[in-house]
């Protein structure tokens, strides 16, 4: 009797053995609990659920995930994924978590984020002097203002004269070019400064989010500029820097309505801090070059230890004009890009502006576009636009 007491005890404990409950496995994926990465079974480990404060045992509970990039809003620097952090975006009063509350800067949201020295703009050498304006003499261009724009150019080289040696009040203000000592500069051709600055405001009130630049080789007084721009009502739109500090952003420059900054060729005046002297606060390249082999990378006039530069990039015929025939060839996509991205790397400074005459042949605004995408001269060449 005893015996069969003691096999049924044996068999009593085998079968509790048996019988015993397995481990734990919540998402029922054969892994226990207790070394499975994934407990619920949602997809996300658990520690990157209790990092996005959701909950790891729950599998309706997943982290929120706005713009879906693989990044839960907890964790991610833009959580709308317009390309501006939340940061910037809650200090400027936009909403980081709606990816329409937002800013566009030259066709690019990220380009807000870049200072106006770490921005490449097309720019056109006496950008006024143009057959469309009927010059006769020292034509630059084929086309006028509104062509420019429309082919992306935001930056402009302008040389300010009074319309002749009689007229010389400010309201005689007059964008011209000269061709020599003999004649005034606005004989053989003269596009009204008022018009031309106005057309300009207009087409940067259509085209919100783009800072525009102005090169003044000036001829008038400086109180004659500054009555331009306040009669065009450009005036208040005017950014001033001080020497010596770093550049704003152009999202900042634009959301300050200080989207245009104007240098001018003279030396700097402190009752007129906002015409900036182009020397002291930029410099430049030589300029219109006999031949290609001869444009050089090196500082030829300014301030060579300043961020901001133009890369001049045009040719003069053997009768001292601007050559429209080779511009075909300096302006060449792949022959300009070259020539941009050596002197980046000579420089060790992306060039701030690139300077051309008839920008109509070859792509100068590509070209931009291009070194636009890159951070540094060392990175891959993007496609071309």
């Amino acid at each position: 009797m005893r015996e069969w007491v003691s096999a049924l005890l044996v068999c009593a404990l085998l079968v509790a053995g048996c019988t015993s409950p397995p481990p734990p496995d919540m998402d029922g994926d054969g892994i226990t609990d207790s070394e499975d990465a994934d407990l619920d079974g949602d997809g996300y480990n658990n520690t990157v659920e209790l990092d996005c404060m959701s909950d790891a045992w729950n599998s309706t509970s997943i982290p929120p995930d706005a713009d879906a990039d693989g990044q839960c809003d907890a964790l991610d620097p833009d959580i709308d994924g317009d390309g501006l952090p939340n940061e910037w975006e809650e200090e400027r009063g936009f909403d980081p978590q709606d990816p329409e509350s937002m800013m566009i800067c030259h066709g690019e949201t990220i380009y807000c984020l870049r200072t106006y020295d770490d921005f490449t703009f097309p720019e056109t050498h006496n950008a006024y002097s143009t057959v469309e304006e009927q010059f006769l003499i020292g034509v630059n261009h084929y086309t006028g203002l509104q062509w420019q724009w429309d082919g992306g150019i935001r930056a402009f080289m302008v040389d300010s004269h009074h319309r002749s040696y009689e007229n010389t009040s400010a309201e005689d203000v007059r964008f011209c070019h000269g061709t020599g000592q003999f004649f005034h500069p606005c004989q053989f051709g003269e596009s009204n400064a008022f018009e031309w600055i106005s057309l300009l405001g207009s087409l940067m009130d259509n085209s919100s989010g783009d800072v525009v630049t102005l090169l003044i080789e000036n001829y008038v007084p400086a109180e004659h500029l500054e009555f331009l721009f306040k009669e065009t009502e450009m005036y208040e739109r005017i950014y001033t820097h001080t020497l010596g500090e770093p550049w704003p952003s152009l999202g900042d420059l634009v959301l300050a309505g200080t989207d245009l900054v104007v240098f001018w060729e003279q030396s700097q005046n402190d009752d007129f801090p906002w015409l900036h002297d182009f020397g002291v606060f930029s410099w430049t390249t030589d300029y219109a070059e006999n031949n290609p082999e001869d444009m050089t990378c090196t500082v030829y006039r300014g301030d060579g230890s300043q961020p901001v530069w133009h890369l001049n990039n045009w040719l003069t015929s053997a009768f001292g004009l601007p050559d429209p025939v080779r511009a075909v060839d300096v302006n060449d996509y792949d022959n300009l890009l070259e020539r941009a991205i050596e002197c980046w790397e000579i420089m060790d400074n992306r060039p701030t502006f690139v300077a051309v005459d008839y920008w109509e042949e070859g792509e100068i605004t590509n070209v931009t576009i291009t070194m636009n995408k890159m951070s540094h001269w060392s990175d891959p060449v993007p496609e071309h636009p």
